[in-house]
């Protein structure tokens, strides 16, 4: 059965106005709402609109209690928020059918929760554990030795090497690679040749990280690589070996950081940042985009944002281009 109106205020901790026996099967935009939907409003400005959409329930602020409408309203101080929350229990109830499609090649050795889902063309080999609740999508690759906790969720064509954990509730998205070697080589002085140096680490990725497609993270050399409780990857960035990454941290697409460097908590990373290998981004800090970061700096600051090759505090930067215009301008 969907949920209802009520279900849903209670899963979210909102505050319901009107009929809690309205079925939500679905949500939307505001513009593209059908019956049976699910809308939000953050702005005051546009209920009028909410209300005569097709959606059959609204999640808006504290600033509708006194509004009339034919249409249940659940009250919550962050709407947006709450509606991402009440998504999470809409989707639930139209969830995959779990089962193992034939042409899937899993290893007798593996150990599989009876309520996972695994889709056409898996390869998953010895030593494999994966929780309940796991999809695993079509053409996927699953090495040795891999841990997979509950209620992941692993796209298409994505490849794990050996000896990768990931808890619980884990977001994959397609064509991602996790526990790659590391970019490691020791240069003979004599000959000038490189030698690869030992990639035996492994690659530890904690509860409710989300990684985007297409994107590397490799596996400690000799230790390992984290990425912290909460952290949110977008596509095409790569984590370089020994890479240290905290929790609830935001990293936009086409980022590189290199190896053994330490981002802590609650930092912002834009687009196209470039890290170099062991540097410190400390907490709450805020990278823009194509910033760029030397070797063993450290960038030290919360809510402050840092901007430019080399990255700087966004004033101080701003303030030197300035000058630079002035100086252009009398040359």
């Amino acid at each position: 059965m969907p949920p209802s109106a009520k279900e849903i205020a209670d899963f979210i901790h909102a505050r319901l106005l009107g009929n809690g026996a309205v079925q939500l099967t679905g949500i939307s935009s505001i513009r593209a709402a059908s019956n049976g939907d699910l809308v939000f409003v953050t702005d005051e400005r546009k209920l009028p609109q909410a209300i005569a959409s097709g959606a059959s329930a609204i999640i808006t602020g504290e600033f509708a209690a006194d509004l009339a409408s034919a249409k249940p309203l659940l009250l919550h101080p962050q709407p947006r928020l709450a509606f991402a929350r009440a998504a999470r229990l809409i989707c639930a109830s139209s969830a995959r059918k779990t089962g193992t499609h034939p042409t899937a090649i899993i290893h007798p050795s593996a150990s599989l929760a009876s309520n996972i889902a695994i889709d056409e063309y898996v390869v998953i080999k010895e030593g494999v554990s994966i929780g309940s609740g796991t999809w695993v999508g079509a053409g996927t690759v699953i090495s040795k030795d891999v841990s997979i906790g509950e209620n992941c969720e692993i796209s298409p064509n994505v490849t794990i090497y050996s000896g990768v954990t990931l808890r619980n509730r884990v977001i994959i998205h397609a064509g991602a690679v996790l526990g790659s070697d590391g970019f490691g080589y020791v240069r003979d002085e004599v000959t000038g040749r490189y030698e690869k140096f030992p990639q035996i680490g492994r690659l530890v990725i904690e509860d409710d990280v989300e990684i985007g497609a297409n994107t590397a993270i490799d596996r400690g050399a000799l230790e390992f690589t984290r990425i912290g409780r909460g952290t949110k990857i977008d596509n095409l960035v790569h984590v370089g070996h020994n890479v240290q990454i905290g929790e609830d941290v935001v990293i936009a697409a086409q980022t590189g950081i290199s190896g053994s460097a330490i981002v802590e908590n609650s930092v912002v990373i834009g687009g196209q940042v470039g890290i170099a290998d062991h540097v410190r981004i400390e907490s709450g800090a805020i990278l823009g985009a194509q910033s760029g970061i030397p070797s063993n700096k450290v960038i030290r600051g919360k809510g402050i944002v840092f901007w430019g090759t080399p990255a700087r505090p966004i004033r101080e930067y701003l303030k030197q281009l300035a000058v630079l215009a002035r100086l252009a301008k009398k040359a």
